[in-house]
Parts: structure tokens; C-alpha cells; sequence
């Protein structure tokens, strides 16, 4: 049901079409994704002006590769584990675990994932994935779609000024690195998909 509303398909329902046995194939998909957003957020990458994890890259990827529907499950699923007490989170156990690591400071940031994962499935079903210039286009914009609801609830704990310093200064060279990685990622999957055997 969710292919035929898509425009064009995703680049995992070509990879791997979903068959006869497609909640098979969609829950070791999200499985799978959410293993890979728990990876993401654990494996820090020394970057200046602070280290980074992989995570926002994980999630805009999730959502070009998936699409709306799948992305979306994918990241929920990792947000319930979350939920439930497992160490997904970044900074996790020794910052909290659960839903109170979930209202805290980041709080915003994990919204933004669902957001940004829905916003830029929705774009790679209408074939913003096929090309650079459209894969950096929603990378870029998924990340902004990303970081909003992440700047505004810190800002309502802190006020805007330090949110923005805190929440998004120290950021943007990682996120422009992360986009670079996701618009070259995604295209460059698709030309192995398309390859002639």
C-alpha cells in the first residue's frame, strides 16, 4: 500500500522488493534501521568544535532510503526502546535512561528525528534521492527540519540566546560534513542498485 502511493520507489524497495512476505521484510528493516540509530549515537567522531556522533546522518538516510512510512516506524521503534529503558541514547545510561532522558535537554532534538525522518522520506518518494543536487537539497533541509523542535525546547529551558549557542553553533561544521556524506551516500547506492549484473 505504501509503494503505491509513493511516486517513485525507495531505494530499499528496490534493493529488496517486499514479496509475499512484506511485514517480514519491513520489520528487519526497522530493526535494523534502529540497531543502526543506536550505533550511530554511541560512536563518537573527533570533530572541532566538539565530537560527533553519526546520528543525524543515520536518520536522514534512514528516511531517503526508506521513505516516509518505513522511516517513520523505524525511528518510533528506536524511540520506544528508548522509552523502555534501553541505553539507545546518546549519553546513555549515564545520563538517565527512559523517558526522563527523553524530557531532558535532547528532548527536542529526538522530535526532530520524526520529523525529519517523515519530511525527507516524503521527499525521496517523489525522487529527491536520484540526483545530487536533490539528495543535498533534502539533506540540508532535513537537517534544519531536524534541529528546530531541538533549538525550541532548549530555548524554553534556557531562553533562545543559549539554545542557539549551545544547541546549534557548535554544530553546524558536523552538519554540513554529515549532509555532504548523505547526498554522496545516497546517489552512489542507487548507481550499485541500477548497476547491470
Amino acid at each position: 500500500m505504501a509503494s503505491a502511493l509513493a511516486a517513485y520507489p525507495t531505494l530499499s524497495s528496490t534493493f529488496w522488493p517486499a514479496g509475499r512476505n512484506a511485514w517480514a521484510r519491513h520489520a528487519a528493516l526497522a530493526v535494523g534501521g534502529s540497531v543502526a540509530l543506536w550505533i550511530s549515537a554511541k560512536v563518537q567522531v573527533p570533530f572541532w568544535p566538539v565530537p560527533m556522533t553519526m546520528q543525524t546522518l543515520v536518520v536522514l538516510v534512514l528516511g531517503m532510503a526508506y521513505g516516509l512510512r518505513l522511516g517513520l516506524a523505524t525511528v518510533l521503534l528506536y524511540l520506544a526502546e528508548g522509552a523502555a529503558g534501553l541505553p539507545v541514547f546518546a549519553g546513555t545510561p549515564e545520563r538517565g535512561i527512559g523517558l526522563a532522558y527523553m524530557l531532558g535537554p535532547t528532548g527536542g532534538y529526538l522530535l526532530g528525528f520524526v520529523l525529519a525522518v517523515a519530511f525527507v522520506g516524503y521527499l525521496a518518494e517523489r525522487g529527491w534521492d536520484r540526483s545530487v543536487p536533490r539528495t543535498a537539497a533534502a539533506m540540508l533541509l532535513g537537517h534544519v527540519v531536524l534541529f528546530v523542535p531541538g533549538i525550541a525546547w532548549l530555548a524554553a529551558l534556557m531562553g533562545w540566546q543559549r539554545a542557539v549557542e549551545l544547541g546549534l553553533e557548535p554544530f553546524i561544521a558536523a552538519t554540513l560534513l554529515k549532509s555532504a556524506l548523505g547526498f554522496s551516500l545516497v546517489p552512489a547506492a542507487w548507481s550499485l542498485v541500477r548497476r547491470p549484473d
